[in-house]
C-alpha cells in the first residue's frame, strides 16, 4: 500500500495503473528467482580434436542504474535486482521528480537481507548522472529515459570504457485497417493513447486509418470525451496529472504547433479544469486530425 500511494501521490498515476506497475515488479523478481538456471555457463564438448569449451557467467563488478519518473519502481527493480542477484552491486540514480518510491524499495531490500552497500540510491539531477559515468569503479550502465538525457549517458559512458545501455524515447504509431475489430481498436487506441497521461514509452501519438476504418473518427472523439481525468486517487479515474508544469507546457506548446501547420483540431483539452485541483497539471484528451 506505501508504494502504491507514492506512485499515485508523486506521479500522479490512478490506483489501478500504480496496481500494475507493482504487479510487473512482483513479476520482474519471480524471475530473478531462476537465476541458479539462467547463469548456468554451457558446455561445447569435442567441437576438434582434444578440444572442448566451457563458458562461465561472472559478476561485473559495480553496476549503476538512472531511472525514469514514469515508472519509478518498476524500472529500477529490473535494473537492481537482476545486478544484484547476478553477484553485482548496483547504484541507482531515480528521477529527482519521484524518488518516493525508490527508497520504500530500499527500505524493503534492508527487510529482506541485502547487506548494506550492496544496493545503493544517489539523488539529484545531471551531476550524478556524471558522477556515475565517470567513475571508474562502475563497469555497467543502464538508462531509460529520454533523448537527450540518453545520448549523454551512452557517448559519456562509452568514452569511459564502460558497457552501456541505453534506452530512449519512441515515436508510436498505429495503423487501423478496415477489417480491424472495431470495439478493441477503439478501446486500444484510447487507452494506449492516453493512459498515464500519455507519459508511457509505448504511448500511441498517431494513428493512421485506412479506407472505410476512418468512419471510426468522430465514434473514438466522443468516445475519448468520456474519460474522467482528475486526482490518481479518486475513484473511476482513468488518468491523472503530467509529472510537472514544464510537462504540461511542452505538450500544450506541441498541440499548437500542430494547429499552427493546419491540423483539424477534434478534440481540445488544454482547457480542463479539474474541481479541487484547479493549478494541477492536467490535460484532457485531445485529437489532432489531418495532420501532415
Amino acid at each position: 500500500a506505501r508504494l502504491r500511494d507514492s506512485l499515485v501521490l508523486e506521479i500522479g498515476k490512478t490506483n489501478d495503473d500504480a496496481d500494475g506497475e507493482i504487479g510487473r515488479c512482483i513479476q520482474i523478481l519471480e524471475h530473478c528467482c531462476s537465476i541458479t538456471t539462467l547463469q548456468t555457463g554451457e558446455t561445447l564438448p569435442d567441437i576438434a580434436q582434444d578440444m572442448n569449451i566451457l563458458t562461465f557467467r561472472l559478476p561485473l563488478g559495480v553496476t549503476a542504474g538512472i531511472t525514469p519518473f514514469n515508472f519509478p519502481a518498476m524500472v529500477p527493480i529490473s535494473i537492481f535486482s537482476m545486478s544484484t542477484v547476478c553477484g553485482n552491486t548496483c547504484v541507482i540514480k531515480p528521477s529527482s521528480c519521484d524518488p518516493g518510491a525508490v527508497m520504500i524499495l530500499m527500505e524493503l531490500c534492508l527487510e529482506a537481507g541485502f547487506p548494506p552497500g550492496v544496493v545503493n540510491v544517489i539523488h539529484g539531477r545531471k551531476e550524478p548522472v556524471t558522477f556515475v559515468c565517470d567513475h571508474p569503479d562502475v563497469v555497467a550502465l543502464s538508462f531509460v529515459g529520454s533523448d537527450e538525457a540518453g545520448s549523454y549517458v551512452y557517448e559519456r559512458g562509452a568514452k569511459n570504457g564502460k558497457r552501456v545501455q541505453s534506452n530512449l524515447g519512441a515515436k508510436n504509431h498505429a495503423i487501423v485497417m478496415p477489417d480491424a475489430n472495431k470495439e478493441r481498436t477503439l478501446s486500444s487506441l484510447i487507452s494506449g493513447s492516453f493512459g498515464a497521461a500519455g507519459q508511457r514509452c509505448m504511448a500511441l501519438s498517431t494513428a493512421i486509418f485506412v479506407g472505410d476504418s476512418k468512419q471510426w473518427i468522430p465514434e473514438l472523439v466522443e468516445r475519448s470525451k468520456t474519460q474522467k481525468v482528475t486526482s490518481g486517487a479518486a475513484p473511476g479515474a482513468d488518468f491523472g496529472p503530467l509529472i510537472s508544469p514544464e510537462a504540461k507546457k511542452r505538450v500544450c506548446d506541441l498541440i499548437q504547433s500542430g494547429v499552427d501547420a493546419g491540423a483539424e483540431l477534434l478534440l481540445e483539452g488544454r482547457n480542463i479544469q479539474v474541481k479541487g485541483y484547479e493549478n494541477g497539471n492536467f490535460l484532457g484528451p485531445t485529437i489532432l486530425h489531418r495532420v501532415h
